[in-house]
């Protein structure tokens, strides 16, 4: 008995190391995103700020300055409820005192610069296929915004959730840093808008359903699904749903909100509209471009209401 013993915890302590090994963070080679310190341009940062929706999670709520970036919007989950952080230039609230290769880390492998994982509600398994030189302008272009004082709450997560080393094996699973590639069959307008989309925009994020681990399903990317926050039903943006829009339609939803039905879009589209309307106009085609090509996905059945 005593030898079974000593075999179960010498199995259990190897299980034990082998888990915290797999779990640690990993962050992206910091000497490569440090040689685009003070290299970045904030005109062009614009541009990845607006498509990635920066403002509409890390604007403080309940103020009318969307660039006032003092963080504290809840973003409810099954999870628990995630507080979107303070990202203003302010150096002991928000990221004032980060380098470039900080915010390299923090989008291409969702990790601090304490170290640390981040929850994929800040959705770095998107950001990962950003360029390191774009992340570079958008850094500057966070430089160019007001300090805002005051830091935001903590993640309201209960056991096993707020054991953020558990993310690690999430990570494994789940999140891939796959830069996206040229496709030479098609011209430079898709090739933007695929990379706004896909690498800043995050559109598949909302528009997806998600599995038990919260993680995209691949059967229903852009395909629509239940909404995270339990609120309603995220539409499905393939060409099974959207084929009589054109990619002039797409384009003129994302500047105006206006459907080419004679509706407005609601709920958080609101605030990505917002955001998209500040984009230039080549780029928002771009994105529409990219959006009409998606091919035909069948949805999820949606719930029967009782």
């Amino acid at each position: 008995m005593a030898g079974r013993a000593l075999i179960i915890i010498t199995l259990a302590a190897c299980a034990g190391v082998a888990g915290w090994t797999l779990s640690a963070p990993r962050p992206v080679a910091l000497a490569d995103a440090a040689g685009l310190e003070g290299a970045g341009d904030a005109q062009r940062g614009k541009v990845f700020f607006d498509a990635g929706g920066c403002a509409s999670c890390h604007a403080t709520p309940g103020q009318d300055e969307r660039l006032k970036l003092g963080g504290g919007l809840e973003l409810k989950s099954p999870f628990g409820s995630f507080i979107a952080p303070n990202i203003s230039s302010h150096r002991e609230d928000g990221i004032g005192a980060w380098k470039v290769a900080d915010l390299v880390n923090a989008m291409q492998a969702g990790v601090s610069p304490a170290g640390q994982h981040y929850y994929p509600a800040f959705p770095y398994t998107t950001y990962a296929k950003a360029r390191p030189a774009d992340i570079a302008d958008l850094m500057a272009y966070l430089r160019s915004l007001p300090a805002v004082a005051g830091k935001a709450q903590d993640h309201k997560l209960g056991f096993p959730f707020n054991v953020r080393r558990g993310l690690g094996l999430w990570k494994l699973v789940n999140f891939k840093q796959d830069a996206l590639h040229h496709d030479p069959a098609q011209g430079a307008d898709w090739s933007r808008g695929r990379y706004l989309t896909e690498a800043f925009a995050h559109c598949a994020e909302c528009h997806s359903t998600r599995d038990a681990l919260g993680a995209i399903d691949p059967t229903y990317r852009y395909a629509g699904g239940v909404d995270m926050d339990g609120g309603g039903w995220v539409p499905n943006i393939t060409q099974a749903a959207i084929a009589d829009w054109s990619a002039k339609d797409i384009a003129w939803m994302l500047k105006s909100g206006d459907t080419p039905e004679g509706d407005v879009v609601g709920g958080s589209m609101k605030s990505v509209v917002k955001n998209m309307a500040q984009l230039p106009d080549a780029d928002r085609d771009a994105i529409a471009l990219y959006i009409k090509s998606l091919p035909a996905r069948a949805g999820p059945p949606k719930p029967q209401k009782k």
